[in-house]
């Protein structure tokens, strides 16, 4: 069996005969703004659901477990107010003066109950993993970093615009930011020779 097994899977197509181009070279310099276009070329090949990923989280001791979730939305996650900016970095600032506080990369959101497998592992080890999967397209997209809460009012409102929403409340629905330390994204190629590239935030 496992060699059936073997040589059947080994004879399935792994990417569509046509692909499309990706020069890192070219990439814009926020991955955010690669992400978009990137999910507006899912949307325009028609591919299912390109909004979902698969969320990997782990337990405070390592044991490694992974669901698909629904991305939430992506908004930044603090940059430095102008007048802070200023004050860092504004005309007569002495030399050798520290520059204004970069901003930092935008947060990705996603939601899920904090009693969930998920959300205890989330509490126990508040970091992530998401991969987005287009296999019409040959591309991946993933994003590595630390986990925070949201408000109980945005985790509130995001449960009340569900499709789904009935009108019941769950206190224990959560909304949760992904603040990226890395962001990849992969680009499949005919001749095998596939595309990565990588922003390290």
């Amino acid at each position: 069996m496992s060699d059936f097994l073997r040589r059947r899977l080994r004879a399935l197509p792994d990417f569509p005969d046509r692909l499309p181009d990706f020069d890192p070279a070219s990439a814009p310099a926020d991955p955010v703004v690669l992400f978009l276009d990137w999910l507006e070329h899912a949307l325009a090949a028609g591919v299912s659901q390109p909004h979902a990923f698969s969320l990997a989280t782990s337990t405070g001791g390592g044991a490694v477990s992974s669901r698909m979730l629904i991305l939430k939305n992506i908004e930044p996650a603090g940059a430095a107010s102008a007048g802070e900016a200023g004050s860092a970095a504004g005309a007569g600032s002495p030399a050798g003066a520290p520059d204004a506080p970069a901003p930092q990369p935008a947060a990705w959101h996603f939601a899920s109950t904090r009693s969930s497998r998920k959300g205890r592992e989330l509490a126990a080890n508040p970091r992530a993993a998401m991969n987005f999967y287009w296999p019409a397209l040959g591309r991946q997209v993933r994003v590595v970093g630390a986990v925070s809460l949201l408000s109980a009012e945005e985790s509130a409102l995001d449960w009340e615009e569900r499709p789904a929403a009935d009108g019941r409340a769950n206190p224990d629905w959560q909304v949760y930011a992904l603040l990226p330390a890395e962001v990849e994204f992969w680009q499949a190629s005919a001749d095998r020779h596939h595309i990565r590239h990588r922003y390290d935030l």
